[in-house]
């Protein structure tokens, strides 16, 4: 089964984005773990209003690519929308 972890920064609008988003993984078959674990798949949404947010994405990329360098790491930004299959 495939993984994906997500880690979320900023505002109530983007956990209420990243649940939206783990619903959707949840459906297509991926099992969730923390993001410390070893995952295939690395969701990092973040708000970069401010120096040390954008500092703290870059962070949170450059550790899901330490944990697992073969993983897909992914920053979204503010807006998640999804794709029809």
């Amino acid at each position: 089964m495939k993984t994906v972890a997500f880690c979320t920064l900023g505002c109530k609008v983007n956990q209420y984005e990243t649940n939206s988003m783990i619903e959707k993984f949840l459906n297509a078959g991926y099992k969730e773990v923390s993001f410390n674990e070893k995952a295939d798949v690395y969701i990092i949404n973040t708000c970069t209003v401010t120096n040390m947010s954008d500092k703290k994405s870059r962070q949170m990329i450059r550790h899901a690519k330490q944990v697992n360098k073969n993983s897909i790491v992914v920053a979204v930004r503010m807006l998640f929308t999804s794709i029809s299959k």
